[in-house]
């Protein structure tokens, strides 16, 4: 199952029919900000003008019809914080604690994570009523990011069997070429069937290909959601820089796209 392309106030939104709640996988397009950053660039720490970013996510909020965000401090690692309203925030406004990954089961709040290559994921039980949203780079995805949330989406009541999954534009396979420390690191919590998701050798003889994506997606089965309830976007931000920002491809020049997911 891919992700359909929906456009909504003039922002184009990636969403999935498989999530029957407000979520959506932004692109680079629909917002203010200019240059390096055009347009719609929902990152704060990237250098772009404060005020630009403030409207991109007042357009963003306007679309999705979300008042209310939960923020990541991302670090790479697997920390999933169960949040309410009173951690919503304003853009800009300090954030007291770190993590990449946010669960919740209050209606009204938006979950909101970012990415430029890594993998993001949302997640939402339609039958308990729980949500969730995480950023997977190779460090989170090995250290199974994916299924410390479904862990966490269990604790509010969540069932696995009921957990919706979408895994939203990233960088792909064909892209993300890595030394031997992301496919041993995929070995080690995969076994024998990390295997599938490695490719190599890349351009040179210790150098691999790795589907971050995929691994993803087995981490989830494993953690007991149904495969059929997984989607997953095959457009690779490295491949089109033209419609997402990609860390790789602009060498750390770039702003940021995001993934928002709410109970309404």
């Amino acid at each position: 199952m891919d992700l359909i392309e929906k456009n909504v106030n003039g922002l184009p939104l990636l969403v999935t029919p498989n999530i029957p709640c407000v979520h959506a996988f932004t692109t680079r397009f629909g917002g203010v900000s200019e240059g390096a950053f055009a347009s719609l660039n929902l990152g704060e720490n990237r250098g772009d003008e404060p005020d630009a970013v403030r409207e991109n996510y007042r357009r963003l909020k306007a679309a999705l019809g979300i008042e209310k965000l939960c923020f990541t401090k991302q670090i790479h690692e697997t920390t999933v914080r169960y949040v309410t309203s009173v951690d919503a925030r304003e853009p800009f406004d300090p954030l007291p604690y770190d993590c990449d990954g946010l669960v919740t089961d209050e209606p009204g709040l938006g979950l909101i994570i970012f990415t430029a290559d890594c993998i993001p994921i949302l997640f939402h039980d339609p039958v308990h009523k729980v949500i969730a949203a995480a950023h997977a780079g190779w460090r989170g995805t090995v250290g199974d990011i994916a299924g410390r949330a479904v862990e966490a989406m269990v604790k509010l009541g969540a069932k696995p069997s009921d957990i919706r999954a979408a895994i939203g534009p990233g960088i792909s396979r064909c892209c993300f070429e890595t030394g031997p420390e992301v496919p041993e690191a995929v070995m080690a919590v995969l076994g024998r069937e990390g295997l599938e998701y490695i490719d190599g050798p890349g351009r040179e003889e210790d150098k691999f290909f790795v589907d971050l994506k995929g691994v993803n997606r087995a981490l989830l089965v494993r953690a007991g959601v149904e495969p059929d309830n997984i989607a997953v976007s095959d457009e690779c931000t490295m491949c089109r820089p033209d419609k997402y920002w990609s860390h790789r491809h602009t060498g750390g020049l770039r702003g940021s796209q995001a993934s928002v997911i709410a109970l309404l």
